[in-house]
């Protein structure tokens, strides 16, 4: 089975490499030329890198870190980095997390929340439902009270193409239950992530 896996991502890696090999000649440079020569091998490799979110799951990702615990107020991971890809242009797009739930009777290890939001920054994605799907992965997940995200992104497709508007910043936010519910709740979570 190990085997036919590495045969896969070697047939992969191989084939990602010719296909950036022709990007280069339709760009009009020499695949050939010394400081060309590992490129397709390098961005083949921080293709995989950058989209490894497609051999992630939620479950392995929150694997033992979820616990019975009576806590019963806000719990907020803020500015969790990311780094993406728009699928629009597969240019980079990057910025802040902030997630908040309020338990109700599980929690889950804190580092666990900056990983769920690795599965899903690192694919091909849309800010818009990216934020969707990591506050479903949470409540999925614990079923709690309410869960909030906020995306804060910068768009390499916007700043370094296209209208070229590189002070600009997309905010998205998804909130549910408490959060959505209760005016009070959002206020609280909005006011201690922007301190």
């Amino acid at each position: 089975m190990i085997r036919a896996i590495n045969t896969i991502r070697k047939d992969n890696t191989e084939m990602l490499e010719d296909l950036y090999k022709d990007i280069l000649k339709q760009i009009g440079e020499n695949p050939e030329r010394e400081g060309l020569l590992k490129t397709p091998a390098r961005a083949a490799d921080a293709l995989r890198f950058l989209t490894r979110g497609y051999s992630q799951n939620i479950e392995e990702t929150l694997n033992g870190a979820i616990f019975e615990e009576p806590y019963e107020d806000m719990v907020i991971v803020k500015d969790i980095e990311f780094y993406s890809l728009c699928e629009h242009h597969i240019l980079p797009f990057f910025g802040k997390v902030h997630v908040a739930y309020i338990p109700k009777g599980k929690i889950v290890g804190i580092s666990k929340l900056a990983r769920l939001v690795d599965v899903f920054a690192r694919r091909l994605q849309v800010q818009e439902r990216m934020t969707v799907q990591i506050a479903s992965a949470l409540e999925n997940a614990l079923h709690p009270l309410g869960v909030g995200v906020v995306v804060e992104g910068r768009h390499m497709c916007m700043m370094a193409r296209g209208v070229e508007k590189q002070n600009s910043q997309v905010i998205t936010s998804e909130m549910r239950g408490a959060f959505r519910n209760d005016r009070r709740t959002r206020e609280e979570f909005l006011n201690l992530i922007n301190r």
